[in-house]
């Protein structure tokens, strides 16, 4: 396979986040932690900010329903910042042999708000490797929508076929297969390395 463009997901794959990092101090019972996160700011409530929901409407909305858990609740972009848990420098290491090589064009699609991502740009240098950087937040959808998926392969004239596609959520590389973008199920650095070299984009 003839690959022109590299296009990597930067959550769970490039960038470590975790909001464990703070509400492992805010809520320390574990059972009563887990209750937040399967109850109140739950996954789906945070992908919608994603999507382009602003920070403060998500917040309000919450304190509304569960005013006992209005402290836990704001500290969660209130504290936003914390649950960076910093690069995740083997991935950013085979990034970099990528930028190096300059055999294919390096491309980032990812779920993230709009508010919150010029945090990351400003803190990590890496970021600015990329030729272009689609954001959800920015484009009022998100992954695993074919609409995401297109936006990039028009706004960047990419071939689909042949492009390749690093992404941790199964999901979301489903997402980009119904668009026709190969994909790579992330799970860690070496796994990753080991699939480019098979496929000839690392050596």
């Amino acid at each position: 396979m003839a690959v022109s463009t590299i296009i990597f997901d930067l959550g769970g794959v490039l960038i470590d986040w975790n909001p464990e990092y703070v509400y492992q101090h805010v809520i320390p019972d574990p059972e009563r932690r887990r209750f937040f996160f399967e109850n109140i700011c739950t996954h789906d409530w945070n992908v919608e900010q994603d999507a382009g929901r602003p920070l403060a409407a998500a917040t309000e909305l919450l304190v509304g329903e569960y005013p006992e858990w209005e402290s836990e609740i704001r500290d969660y972009y209130g504290r936003w910042e914390e649950m960076l848990g910093g690069p995740i420098h083997d991935t950013v290491s085979v990034l970099q042999e990528l930028r190096d090589r300059k055999a294919q064009r390096l491309l980032a699609l990812t779920n993230w708000s709009a508010e919150t991502f010029p945090v990351a740009l400003s803190k990590y240098d890496f970021l600015h490797w990329f030729e272009g950087i689609v954001v959800s937040g920015d484009e009022k959808t998100r992954k695993p929508f074919a609409d995401i998926y297109q936006t990039l392969l028009r706004r960047y004239e990419v071939d689909a076929s042949k492009a390749v596609f690093i992404d941790d959520s199964l999901k979301n590389i489903e997402g980009a297969a119904a668009v026709g973008i190969n994909g790579i199920h992330f799970q860690n650095a070496d796994q990753l390395r080991k699939n480019l070299l098979e496929l000839g984009l690392l050596g």
